[in-house]
């Protein structure tokens, strides 16, 4: 069902694997207040590979973008825009396939959208009002890709590794880190830097003003 609501402001925040996007995105939840905003991670937008034997899984580059359904995420962001609700994919990491599972989420004054690959696309980039980069070492971030992939995602140690060195580290340099250049604003060290988060959110703040005013 459409709604009313005034044109709703569009967040990126890219970066890469375990620069703390995801804290960033909880300090805004947080601190701007979470039933004002609509969240969308591009993890949700993995391709099922359920089709293909679980051998063929295992080797896709997961950290290319063609990996992702990045035309779904965009359609999605443009029915959130027009007062519409979305069903996010849920994606089981452990198995490389989608469940049958979604989650229904509703339009909202601000539209934050969590990925490491967003900012490569040109047709996402066009949508966001708002582009943020988490800038982190890569030695931190490898850290922890490696705690969440064995703690959340059923992986070993050798397999987080392998995978750190065949497409992780590669697709950084080649798509991540270029894409950095697109970025309104740069934060080191994530949601861990408060000077920057305050930044961020005062402006996050003022924005939702102008949409909740209908300005």
């Amino acid at each position: 069902m459409k709604t009313n609501l005034p044109r709703p402001v569009v967040i990126g925040i890219a970066g890469g694997t375990g620069s703390g996007k995801t804290t960033v995105a909880e300090v805004i939840l947080e601190r701007a207040g979470a039933g004002n905003i609509a969240l969308l991670p591009q993890d949700a937008y993995y391709k099922d590979l359920s089709a293909l034997p679980e051998a063929q899984r295992k080797v896709v580059n997961f950290d290319h973008p063609d990996s992702l359904e990045t035309s779904l995420l965009v359609q999605h962001i443009h029915e959130l825009q027009s007062g519409q609700s979305v069903d996010v994919p849920v994606y089981d990491f452990a198995n490389h396939a989608r469940t049958q599972r979604t989650i229904r989420v509703k339009p909202q004054p601000v539209i934050l959208v969590e990925g490491i690959l967003i900012f490569a696309d040109e047709a996402l980039r066009q949508l966001f009002d708002v582009k943020i980069f988490v800038d982190t070492p890569a030695d931190i971030r490898f850290i922890r890709r490696l705690e969440r992939d064995i703690h959340e995602r059923g992986r070993t140690v050798e397999s987080v590794i392998h995978q750190y060195q065949t497409t992780v580290r590669p697709m950084h340099m080649e798509f991540v880190e270029p894409s950095k250049r697109h970025a309104d604003v740069i934060i080191p060290e994530g949601g861990l830097n408060t000077v920057a988060m305050d930044m961020v959110v005062a402006r996050i703040e003022s924005l939702l003003s102008q949409v909740v005013a209908g300005g």
